[in-house]
């Protein structure tokens, strides 16, 4: 179903939960379900005075095609997760992605600590929200206070989901708790990585 990562920001860390995508039975099913699920590409966008912004044409397919409810003609819904102070960036997931996030809370244990932890962060410090007619959604205040847009956001894919920055504030954090160690170099190639351990 998923697993979980951590992403450092100096001393902080953030607990981000990775939806592992349904392996169908041939190829080609595989093939298409993780087209309809990835999100790739980096985008800069003007936000105007209302907080509207454009999302890319490519994410935008992407969220129709994971959205149960959408057809043709119909406004795809997100969920975008904003947290507490410590993120510095809103984090959106598909309808799809985000009840799979929602059933893995559901199976842990009732009072646990994580539970509550996790339900907070990605069923309270989240909004619902639809891409209008035009392929744009509102950045409310709220949002964009939160993370210091004004006048231009920086879209970035991230397999399942995409992220919103500040443009500035990414070019400062993209490279956060990537430092060196016995498994990583930070100045090499990180292609080099790709056959290398995976995580079960």
């Amino acid at each position: 179903m998923g697993q979980y990562g951590e992403l450092g920001s100096g001393s902080s860390s953030i607990r981000r939960f990775y939806i592992t995508p349904h392996v169908g039975a041939d190829s080609n099913e595989r093939d298409q379900q993780v087209v309809a699920g990835t999100f790739r590409g980096e985008h800069h966008n003007k936000v105007d005075a209302k907080g509207r912004v454009s999302i890319p044409a490519s994410f935008r397919r992407v969220l129709e095609k994971s959205d149960p409810e959408w057809t043709e003609g119909l406004n795809a819904r997100m969920v975008i997760v904003y947290g507490d102070s410590r993120r510095k960036q809103l984090e959106c997931f598909t309808i799809d992605a985000i009840e799979k996030v929602a059933d893995k809370i559901e199976r842990m244990p009732r009072g646990s600590k994580r539970r509550k932890a996790l339900s907070r962060l990605y069923n309270g410090q989240s909004q619902e929200i639809s891409v209008d007619e035009t392929g744009r959604l509102v950045l409310t205040a709220k949002l964009r206070e939160k993370i210091g847009i004004e006048k231009e956001a920086y879209f970035v894919g991230d397999g399942d989901v995409f992220e919103i920055w500040h443009p500035a504030t990414y070019d400062e954090e993209m490279d956060a708790g990537l430092d060196e160690d016995e498994d990583f170099d930070p100045d090499a190639d990180p292609s080099i990585y790709l056959d290398g351990d995976e995580e079960g």
